[in-house]
């Protein structure tokens, strides 16, 4: 992101017509309905100074990957219905994305009014970032507005493509509050600064690992992930998930990161079963034991949640992304859950990120107590990698 990359509350926007590009990518049940609104909810205080400012707007987003063959699931039309009741006045929704009636329902909108186009990756155009398609959105458009930090490490064509038609362009309340965040955990962090890495496979983290090594005071790790780091250490992790291939990456990593400032802790103790199945026979394998060889670690222990959150106390910035195990089943989730309550009790400014992080936030109940939850899986794991977003270069 330059210096001049505008907000939105830095552009006139008065009885112009607004396209703002939004993440209503919300999960969904087999009948369609939503399960989780909260991308629906992170768009509202832009669509509400839009409306207050008296834009016309224009609403666009994904949903799922129809691969340009649509489904009635894949309809943003519950969307526009779940966000008319968060806002509180008429959502309209054209059933088109290009063509006349979507050019029709465009022009018709008034000040204050908010129109939401179909899903965009119902036309196949919309992934290949066709700069045809982007030119059919354009049309009848004054301004773009990126407000889907979630869909913006793709170069789609409402992304990316658009963003280079329209010369009057900025980034949303929600972009914003993302990347001013996110760039605490990048650019210049405090001397205490925390990343808790968690998940299944060491190689989705490789990235973001060397960006943070050097920057970041500590790295803790658990999930199956840090199985691959025991085995470098000739640990016998059972049947626990190990990634061969990654293993020198470990062995190197874990004597390079001491020498450039960042310590990293492991698991020193763990909840091991024989399969991941509810109210299975669990045992606590102790810091003097090895993990049986029928058995696999899936969550971290008692004595672990203790050392992870001695760190995280003392910290003054904390990164999360990824869960300490298998927290989706109660039996697995003790570790994860014990990490999340010290996150929150800590006063450090906190971050989670990445979709499963943030259902385990959710899930225990704290939510209110993060600083900032994102809502960018992938997106927010190539920011931190250092990466730069087609969907950010493309404001400018």
């Amino acid at each position: 992101m330059s210096a001049q990359t505008k907000t939105v509350n830095q552009i006139e926007v008065k009885g112009r017509t607004v396209f703002v590009r939004n993440d209503f990518n919300v999960p969904l049940t087999d009948q369609g309905a939503i399960t989780d609104d909260t991308r629906i909810r992170a768009s509202l205080p832009t669509l509400r100074h839009l409306s207050e400012n008296g834009a016309k707007i224009v609403c666009a987003s994904h949903l799922g990957r129809p691969k340009g063959i649509p489904t009635p699931k894949d309809s943003l039309r519950t969307v526009a219905k779940r966000l008319a009741e968060l806002l509180g006045k008429p959502v309209q929704f054209c059933p088109e994305i290009i063509g006349p009636e979507a050019e029709k329902m465009k022009k018709a909108i008034k000040a204050g009014e908010i129109l939401l186009l179909e899903n965009l990756r119902i036309d196949s155009r919309e992934t290949k970032n066709d700069p045809e398609f982007a030119r059919e959105l354009a049309k009848g458009i004054d301004v773009y507005i990126n407000d889907a930090f979630g869909a913006c490490h793709r170069a789609h064509a409402s992304i990316d493509a658009l963003a280079e038609i329209i010369s009057l362009k900025g980034m949303g309340l929600l972009l914003e509050k993302e990347i001013r965040y996110l760039s605490m955990a990048t650019q210049n962090p405090p001397k205490k600064y925390v990343v808790i890495l968690g998940g299944v496979k060491v190689s989705d983290k490789i990235p973001v690992i060397e960006n943070l090594v050097g920057k970041a005071s500590c790295l803790l790790i658990g999930g199956a992930m840090a199985y691959t780091f025991l085995a470098s250490q000739g640990k016998f992790v059972g049947r626990s998930k190990v990634e061969p291939d990654f293993i020198e990456f470990c062995k190197k990593l874990l004597t390079t990161a001491p020498a450039k400032g960042t310590r990293i802790l492991l698991p020193i103790d763990h909840i091991a079963a024989a399969k991941i199945e509810p109210d299975i026979t669990v045992r606590l394998v102790g810091q003097d034991e090895t993990i049986p060889d029928t058995m696999m670690g899936l969550d971290i222990g008692f004595d672990t949640v203790k050392l992870f959150a001695m760190e995280i106390e003392s910290a003054e910035l904390i990164v999360w992304n990824g869960p300490m195990g298998v927290f989706e089943i109660d039996t697995f989730a003790g570790g994860t859950m014990g990490v999340a309550q010290a996150v929150a009790d800590s006063k450090a400014t906190s971050i989670v990120g990445g979709g499963d992080s943030v259902s385990a936030i959710h899930k225990s109940g704290l939510a209110d107590k993060i600083t900032h939850i994102s809502t960018g899986g992938g997106a927010s794991l190539e920011y931190l990698s250092g990466l730069i977003l087609p969907g950010i270069a493309a404001l400018g």
